[in-house]
């Protein structure tokens, strides 16, 4: 039986950006590469910045893209656990009050800087006597709550950094719980993790740090410890962090018309030492998941890049996965996909070819000779060539004093698909009212046959 399972734990506190869209689809692609399942869980414990809104839009952007989930949890309805786990670890005394105020707190660390040391927290507060706390809360002051780290190595393999260790001494005591009561990231993720059966944890590397200290809560849990990955972060194209980079978001993308399998095939890749080339199922793209291709250095994303790469992409993408979207046949959507920007661009030569258009005289000598010289239908991919060899003995003209003016009149656009691919569809009689300056009504017959 295979229990693999991934998790993609998103604060609801923001629109999803392409930071952690890049997080989602490294844990959903995985999961599919592995067989497991992927999960969804709203850490929501922050509730002054949590928003309803922001969760749909979590949800929406997720189900575009294709990472559907299999279980689904949120963190606000699970406090009860955490503080039942939280006695537990206080009795153990893993958890202990504090008393410093964020000055004292402050005014510590520039006092250990000063002297050369690490300024981690000292656990000053901690030996207070039960009289001094009750002193202290008598005055109006509450305690904040850590884990107390053990001495030693923490130690793990990651899936993309390889082996990490971390002296526990140099590391904090974390805050695991607020002056008020509410939980910070790192407690509530464990408990959460080791309840689901969570097994492998892929998230960006400013967490290695995070995962040092949460690796001993795994412990104090008696839960087992995840495979973890830390993908290296995104930069700006610039090469340094970009605040652009927390703001871009799926929503922007899907509405400027850039295809979800298109973003997904270019964030799977950026940064590997693959080439980034269009995948049209996510069956494939998580078939070619491989960890140990993804560099350390920090990859640059460029948005510029990203919309050159989607039009790569629709120039290649294939009929069965737009067929739902558009009102074109086959033979219609392989003539005019490669000069599309976004699949809604099709219905522009749509148009051209079945509706009504205002057709453009530059030169309406040769617009007329041309439509004199229009072969008898059927009409299939040849008839362009056996046409314009006839319009180019009769008149005379050639390159651009001969296609413009044709193009002009044919599709009343400067440019486009070539007219070999159209013709067909455009169909005789409108090219040839077309051509001789006649606005007509489309025709109620549909696309022409291939």
């Amino acid at each position: 039986m295979n229990n693999i399972k991934v998790r993609f734990a998103p604060s609801p506190t923001g629109h999803m950006h392409i930071g952690n869209t890049r997080t989602a689809l490294f844990n959903w692609l995985l999961a599919k590469k592995l067989g497991g399942c992927f999960m969804l869980r709203i850490d929501d414990t922050d509730r002054e910045r949590s928003k309803r809104e922001y969760e749909d839009s979590l949800r929406e952007s997720l189900l575009w893209l294709g990472l559907n989930w299999t279980e689904e949890a949120r963190q606000s309805a699970r406090l009860e656990r955490y503080y039942e786990i939280v006695e537990k670890l206080k009795a153990q005394g893993r958890i202990y009050e504090c008393w410093e105020t964020p000055e004292e707190l402050e005014l510590m660390r520039k006092r250990l800087i000063a002297r050369g040391l690490p300024p981690i927290y000292s656990r000053d507060t901690s030996a207070l006597s039960d009289e001094e706390c009750v002193v202290r809360r008598m005055r109006g002051c509450r305690p904040h709550y850590r884990f107390r780290l053990t001495a030693g190595e923490i130690r793990w393999h990651d899936m993309v950094r390889g082996e990490v260790r971390y002296d526990a001494g140099k590391l904090s005591d974390p805050i695991v719980i607020r002056e008020d009561g509410s939980f910070l990231y790192h407690l509530p993720s464990v408990i959460d993790d080791v309840d689901f059966g969570i097994t492998h944890i892929v998230r960006g590397e400013d967490h290695v740090s995070n995962t040092a200290v949460q690796i001993e809560m795994f412990e104090a849990l008696g839960g087992k410890i995840p495979q973890f990955a830390h993908l290296p972060l995104l930069t700006g194209k610039e090469g340094k962090l970009s605040k652009r980079l927390g703001s871009l978001g799926v929503r922007e993308l899907r509405e400027e018309g850039v295809e979800a399998l298109a973003v997904c095939s270019f964030l799977a890749k950026i940064g590997t030492s693959e080439s980034i080339t269009p995948f049209y199922s996510l069956a494939e793209l998580a078939a070619s998941l491989d960890f140990g291709r993804l560099g350390r250095s920090q990859p640059k994303f460029d948005e510029a890049e990203l919309r050159r790469f989607n039009t790569v992409y629709l120039h290649g993408l294939p009929y069965e996965n737009v067929k739902d979207r558009t009102a074109v046949g086959e033979t219609f959507w392989n003539a005019v996909r490669g000069n599309l920007t976004r699949v809604d661009d099709v219905r522009i030569w749509h148009d051209v070819c079945f509706e009504k258009i205002e057709p453009v005289l530059e030169d309406n000598e040769l617009t007329v000779a041309a439509a004199g010289l229009l072969p008898p239908e059927p009409w299939n991919s040849e008839t362009w060539n056996l046409w314009i060899e006839a319009v180019k003995k009769q008149t005379g003209k050639k390159g651009r004093d001969l296609f413009h003016p044709l193009r002009m009149a044919l599709t009343g656009l400067p440019d486009g698909p070539e007219l070999k691919r159209l013709l067909p569809f455009i169909g005789r009689e409108k090219a040839y009212k077309r051509l001789n300056g006649i606005r007509a009504a489309a025709p109620q017959t549909g696309i022409c046959p291939d």
